[in-house]
């Protein structure tokens, strides 16, 4: 498949960005939260739900590669600058390796910007 036909690979990215330590969840934007919001579909099927929903994909103008935005929640107890540059490498390599699979031309540029959103606290209790 050409990477022209080729999906934006979502899911690809968003289990990249969740692999790595220190990452508790993806923060979906804000038109995902409010679809999700003013959704009639059962909670389980919205799209707060979906890991993907915290990772935008397009396509560079130009059709040469790719621009990736990974909106990510860590966890309290790691650096945010040694995790987000983690996950930018994690996805940047997974998307790469998933484009290569797809016969993407060897070309291909995947620029990936990590935004943290928050961290989250750890639960104590026991």
């Amino acid at each position: 498949m050409a990477a022209t036909g080729t999906p934006p690979p979502l899911r690809v990215a968003a289990a990249a960005a969740l692999t790595v330590p220190g990452v508790a969840g993806l923060q979906p934007r804000l038109a995902h939260r409010l679809a999700a919001a003013a959704s009639p579909t059962w909670p389980e099927t919205t799209a707060q739900n979906a890991p993907e929903a915290g990772v935008r994909i397009d396509r560079v103008p130009d059709g040469s590669g790719w621009h990736i935005e990974v909106r990510c929640v860590l966890t309290e107890g790691h650096r945010v600058v040694d995790t987000a540059r983690d996950v930018h490498d994690q996805v940047r390599t997974a998307v790469l390796s998933h484009l290569a699979a797809h016969d993407a031309p060897v070309a291909v540029t995947v620029t990936v910007t990590v935004t943290v959103t928050r961290i989250a606290a750890r639960d104590l209790t026991v």
